[in-house]
This record gives C-alpha cells, sequence and structure tokens, in this order.
C-alpha cells in the first residue's frame, strides 16, 4: 500500500496582507499530479487545511474541487483529513455527506454516544488498496481539546492522560479489526516534545499544563504516526516512523528555506517498508535583502541592484528588506520603495533592528506599583526611548507628547 502524508495547508493565508490563492492553486495542482505519478492508494492530511476557522469561500472552493478532481484522476484513492488547531471542527465536517460520496472521511472532533461516552469507533477507518480490499486501518485523530478526551481520575496532567487513553483505546479497536497483514496508522495534530518549530508563524498550542506532547503517548506497535502542526518537515527525535509533513508552503519568512514537501509512504503488509520525501517546487520566490541586516545606504544600494524577471504581479517574489539603525528612519519606506520602483517584486516587510552599545542594551530594573505610579511619563518616555534607540528624546517628540499628555490630563479633568 502506498499514501501520501500531508498536512498544514493553512488554505486562504496571506503573507503580510498578500493573498495567496495562486500559490495555494499551484500546490494543489501539483499534488494532484504527484497523486496520478505516484498511484497513491490514499492520501492523509494532518489537519490546518484552513488557515482561519471561517475560512473565505474561495479557500473552501479549492478544497474541495481539489477532492472531486482527486477522485476522478485517482477513481481508487481513499482520502481522510483531520482538524487542527486552526479550522473550526464543525465547519471541516459540514459537507461530510459530500464527501463520503468521493471516499473522503473527515474527522474535525470526538463525538459523544447517546450515553455519553466517546464515539472512538467512528475514528477508526479502513484504507483500500486498488481493488477494494482493506490492507491498513487509520486512526483519525484530530486536534484535541480537553471536552475530546476521556476523563482520567488522580492523573497530574488530567489533559496529557486523556489523550493518552483516547489513542490507546483506538488503537485497541484498530487492532481487534486488523488482520496480521494490514497495517495501523495513526493521525495527529499536535506539538510532540523534541520538534523544531517556527515561533513566526505557529500558533502555540497549550492544553492543560502541557505545550508539547511526549512522543511515548503513541503505542511502538503503531505502523506509521502521521503528523500536522510542525511546518518544518522532521521526524521525531530519532524514531522513523514518527513524522511531520510539513507545510507545503512557507508560511513566513523565517520558513523560506524550510524543505517544502509531502511524504510518500510505502507499507507491505503491515510493515512499514520506506518513506520517500516529495519536494515541492516553491511557486513564488521569498527574498530576504539582504541576508543580514545592514545599514540603510547598503541596503538601498541592495535593492537597487536587483536584477528580476518579469512577472505576472501573482508570481512576483514576496521582499522582506532588513535594515539596521542608529535612530529613527521616519522616511524609510518612501526611500525603500523608491529604490524598488519599476522592480517586479511585493514589499511584504521591512524589518528594522538597532545598533546598541552594551550598556544601552541594559534592561529596566524590575519597579515596584508604587514606584510606577510615581513615574513621570516623560521620564519614563525618555527612558524606553534610550532602550530602543542609542541617542537622547529628540526634542520635537518630547514636545509632541508632552501636548498629547496635556489634552489627555485636560479630558480628565473634564
Amino acid at each position: 500500500m502506498r499514501l501520501i502524508h500531508t498536512a498544514d495547508w493553512h488554505l486562504g493565508q496571506s503573507l503580510h496582507s498578500f493573498e495567496r490563492s495562486y500559490e495555494q492553486r499551484s500546490f494543489l495542482d501539483w499534488l494532484l499530479e504527484t497523486l496520478v505519478e505516484q498511484q497513491a492508494d490514499a492520501l492523509l492530511i494532518a489537519g490546518d487545511v484552513f488557515d482561519t476557522a471561517n475560512p473565505s469561500a474561495l479557500a473552501q472552493q479549492q478544497l474541495y474541487q481539489f477532492l472531486t478532481a482527486a477522485r476522478a484522476r485517482v477513481p481508487h484513492l481513499n482520502t481522510i483529513l483531520i482538524a487542527g488547531n486552526h479550522d473550526s471542527p464543525a465547519r471541516l465536517e459540514a459537507p461530510r455527506p459530500f464527501l463520503q460520496l468521493l471516499d473522503a472521511v473527515v474527522s474535525g472532533q470526538v463525538w459523544r454516544l447517546p450515553s455519553g461516552s466517546h464515539d472512538l469507533e467512528s475514528l477508526v477507518v479502513p484504507l483500500k488498496n486498488k481493488l477494494g480490499e482493506i490492507t491498513a486501518w487509520c486512526l483519525a485523530i484530530p486536534f484535541l481539546r480537553p471536552a475530546d478526551v476521556p476523563k482520567v481520575e488522580n492523573a497530574p496532567d488530567a489533559f496529557l492522560a486523556g489523550v493518552q487513553q483516547l489513542y490507546q483505546q483506538a488503537f485497541t479497536i484498530a487492532q481487534a479489526k486488523a488482520k496480521p497483514d494490514q497495517a495501523i496508522i495513526a493521525l495527529g495534530h499536535c506539538y510532540l516534545q523534541g520538534g523544531s518549530a517556527s515561533l513566526d508563524s505557529e500558533r502555540r498550542i497549550v492544553v492543560g499544563n502541557s505545550e508539547a506532547l511526549p512522543a511515548s503517548l503513541f503505542s511502538k506497535e503503531l505502523s506509521y504516526l502521521a503528523l500536522g502542526h510542525l511546518h518544518l518537515a522532521q521526524m521525531v527525535g530519532d524514531v522513523d516512523w514518527m513524522r511531520y509533513a510539513g507545510s507545503p508552503l512557507p508560511m513566513s519568512f523565517a520558513e523560506a528555506n524550510y524543505p517544502h514537501q509531502v511524504l510518500c509512504v510505502d507499507f507491505a503488509g503491515a510493515k512499514l517498508k520506506s518513506i520517500q520525501p516529495i519536494r515541492i517546487p516553491r511557486f513564488v520566490d521569498l527574498l530576504r535583502v539582504p541576508a543580514k541586516p545592514a545599514p540603510l545606504p547598503a541596503v538601498l544600494a541592495a535593492l537597487e541592484a536587483l536584477d528580476l524577471a518579469p512577472l505576472p504581479e501573482e508570481q512576483q517574489p514576496y521582499l522582506e528588506v532588513r535594515v539596521q539603525l542608529t535612530a529613527p528612519e521616519p522616511g524609510l519606506r518612501v526611500r525603500i520603495e523608491t529604490a524598488l520602483k519599476d522592480k517586479p517584486v511585493r514589499l511584504a516587510k521591512i524589518e528594522t533592528s538597532y545598533l546598541r552599545t552594551e550598556a544601552e542594551s541594559t534592561e529596566l530594573a524590575p519597579l515596584s506599583l508604587d514606584e510606577l505610579q510615581q513615574l513621570d511619563p516623560l521620564n519614563l518616555l525618555e527612558e524606553l526611548y534610550r532602550q530602543n534607540y542609542p541617542n537622547e528624546l529628540p526634542d520635537e517628540l518630547a514636545k509632541a507628547f508632552h501636548a498629547i499628555l496635556q489634552e489627555a490630563q485636560l479630558g480628565i479633568a473634564s
């Protein structure tokens, strides 16, 4: 059996106000061709299908058009998608009857039976080969919240214990269904200890007392664990069968050099046979000029020297400009935009940093509430200014602040 593991599509995501439908459409077109070329039996999407809980109509159309096309091009394809922490479970599950016609199973949340117990049976999904024979079982576990997991009495961390029990109970159900030559695969959307995260674009998950969950909560008898949430494709520790597929597109400039990919996973019966990364083309470049922050004259020279091929706007590179300053530069954006005039590039971000001596870099000492109340606002502004810039507060800024302060005090008095 062959499956394609992918995650963290974040359909509808924008990059510093630039919408990215061209890139997202290009990825889905590429993925469709990859499914055909690889003759995959199953597609596993490990959460964060959408970027927000209320995705745009366009983002939803992209998903459903892709699933429809995938079913047409690879008629035997099994698709399983789970909700991530960005997704709305209810919205993701709303078209479930329609998706069942495409052999697509969506798992947005853990449902409860009339008895009040969790419906774990529905989370155990069969995977079939080209002949329609069951060759594997998948635990389609979505992003878990406290209400989704069993209550474990007297546990030091009730949520962690509940997650472990839920996976174990679902695994036990799968074991009862699986024949000796059938693999058991688990899906999950979580942050496991030892994983490398991108702080720029990955929303922290803190549930109960846990941010990162231990990998030990997953049974070693699983054939494969398909994970989502971390955007960098990686193994968990040195465990080959625990994998984050990573995001198909860089979600921030910090991810520009990530090896974006999907994973092609083969099984021989119940045994994991091979895991082959398939690199995703970069549909739109992300440029950081210069590579490290530099003084403004050097930055402007580098921008003016940019030699880029003409492209339609939706394919033009995104640009992050990295400037090192010694004082505020009110006309910074105008000067940068002038240097980029008529160049086929989209200015997404200006990153500024300031040179400070060691003495100037010391932080303010902690103050008590009484001491804070006694501070003069102007003196506080001067101190904060020195914390950020290696100069004294300019007179014109001090006068403007004083005028605003007077207006505020008059407003309070009246």
